[in-house]
């Protein structure tokens, strides 16, 4: 639009300029002289640019190269959100826009995921295998070599970066994970002398040390980044100043944590905080509820069955320190994610005055049991809003049933008694249907999400034998009936919008979490 004008003032003459023989207007375009996009100046290009999407943005910056080097422009790259695979064909692509904005940019999120996870394949080590060792497959240590390589390109660029004001970095734990604890195998094997994680370390140690404008840092499931002395790289005033801390790493060995209560004395403004739920001890819990520091906003907590392999839940706060931390915190809301949990560490770990607003349980291995849920949704009836049951069982035929041996269904007296519930998503359990339309009818169209996996839903003998109702219509019609708007269970598990790999579910749920404050 603006090319088109600035043509079409050129080439039209000032009224009577031809009759008295006058010549151009001062700073008009004589013939022959260049006007179009090119001779705008820098500061107009920006503007222009600032109106446009990311591939709009892309595309005008082909004009010519004057617009090429305005694509760069600082105040047009206040944040970058990256989600890399980990492959090497996205070296050379992140090092330029790395090398491009790294040194400038405020607000840096970078997710790095695998697209596809090596399975099987031809494995080294045939020898060591029949010993009972672990065989090596190339594959994964090709996947772990380039994932140290893009993190120290990331780290690297914004070593320097006075102005970064967010740092969000999460590692998919499955390039780790995949076979258990092998992950230290792997990397004796693509960094033997552990001189690519020493610079990590010390480039994330760096980036804290230089920073001066902090206010919100979270890093989950990275590989060995974060070490217990990280956080003493902070300056006093920057750690006093921090708004959000995540910290979450299932491979720190041992009872080793990332945080200790004393340290967490320095983090006096902080609004949000999340941790793996063995290192949010009853300490910490009495620091946070202490009257100099600002009332604690989000609280998320990962309890995962790696960590209470290693760790203990001994520590763990009490119902009196969740009352005193919820007297200085009135606002508080907690988020838990239990993957794996046993049933009685639930019970353990749910004390009554957690106020809980989200709780996510995900298992392969073990069931929630009814007595769990039930306690939810008597304990937690005026916070609860979110409530996700997830059982990734092989077995399709064997569902574990909640309401076995029960005159009450367990997720029917949750709809009933959490009034504030929006969200219930469901699969790996058996939901009857008749009790699935009890739900939907309680609570109506507050119930925001209601997902359910067809082959999670039941149906009882009588409206099986009942020639003249198809009890499959019967369900979608008396569901969609009670929520007021149509709806349908959910055909393929993979468009269930919480199945991805829990840890990352985990991690960006408590970004907006910690967000929507």
């Amino acid at each position: 639009m603006l090319l088109f004008l600035s043509q079409e003032a050129e080439a039209r003459p000032r009224p009577g300029a031809a009759a008295v023989g006058l010549g151009p207007a001062p700073g008009m375009a004589v013939c022959g002289e260049a006007v179009g996009a090119g001779s705008l100046p820098s500061e107009l290009v920006v503007h222009i640019f600032s109106f446009l999407a990311g591939p709009d943005r892309l595309r005008a910056s082909a004009a010519c190269s004057h617009w090429r080097e305005c694509l760069f422009y600082p105040a047009l790259w206040p944040r970058l959100r990256l989600s890399l695979r980990v492959a090497p064909a996205e070296r050379p692509r992140l090092d330029f826009l790395m090398r491009k904005c790294g040194w400038f940019v405020r607000e840096l999120r970078v997710q790095f995921a695998a697209d596809n996870y090596p399975g099987g394949g031809v494995c080294e080590g045939a020898a060591a295998a029949a010993e009972g060792e672990t065989p090596l497959c190339p594959r994964w240590l090709d996947l772990l070599r380039t994932y140290l390589e893009l993190v120290l390109c990331v780290l690297s660029s914004v070593r320097n970066n006075r102005n970064l004001q967010k740092l969000s970095l999460f590692g998919d734990i499955s390039i780790l994970q995949q076979h258990g604890s092998i992950s230290n195998t792997y990397l004796s094997k693509v960094d033997p002398d552990g001189k690519k994680i020493k610079q990590i370390q010390q480039l994330f140690e760096e980036i804290l040390g230089n920073s001066r404008q902090l206010k919100w840092l979270s890093c989950g499931f990275m590989l060995q980044i974060v070490t217990p002395t990280s956080l003493s790289s902070l300056s006093n005033p920057i750690a006093n100043t921090m708004e959000h801390l995540s910290l979450l790493d299932n491979h720190i060995p041992g009872n080793t944590t990332l945080i200790t209560a004393v340290e967490l004395e320095r983090f006096v403004n902080l609004r949000s905080l999340a941790l793996d739920f063995c290192d949010f001890t009853a300490e910490m819990a009495r620091v946070l509820a202490d009257s100099n520091h600002v009332p604690l906003h989000r609280l998320s907590l990962l309890v995962h069955k790696i960590s209470i392999m290693h760790k203990s839940l001994e520590n763990m706060p009490e119902d009196e320190n969740w009352k005193a931390l919820t007297r200085n915190s009135t606002n508080l809301r907690v988020y838990i994610m239990a993957f794996d949990i046993k049933s009685d560490d639930m019970l353990r770990i749910l004390k009554p005055s957690i106020p809980l607003e989200r709780i996510h349980f995900d298992s392969y291995i073990t069931c929630v049991s009814g007595a769990v849920v039930d306690l939810i949704s008597r304990q937690y009836d005026k916070f609860l809003t979110h409530f996700i049951l997830m059982n990734d069982v092989i077995d399709m035929s064997g569902f574990p049933d909640l309401s076995d041996n029960r005159n009450e269904d367990p997720l029917v007296l949750l709809a009933w008694r959490c009034t504030r519930l929006s969200l219930l998503a469901v699969h790996g359990y058996t939901v009857w249907a008749h009790n699935l339309i009890a739900i939907a009818r309680l609570r109506g169209s507050d119930l925001k999400v209601l997902e359910v996996t067809e082959e999670s839903i039941d149906f009882d003998q009588g409206e099986l034998a009942d020639q003249d109702v198809d009890p499959v219509h019967n369900l979608i019609e008396q569901v969609s009936l009670g929520l007021g708007r149509p709806w349908h269970a959910v055909m393929d598990i993979e468009l269930l919008s919480v199945f991805t790999e829990p840890t990352r579910h985990f991690y960006r749920e408590m970004q907006s979490f910690s967000e929507g404050i």
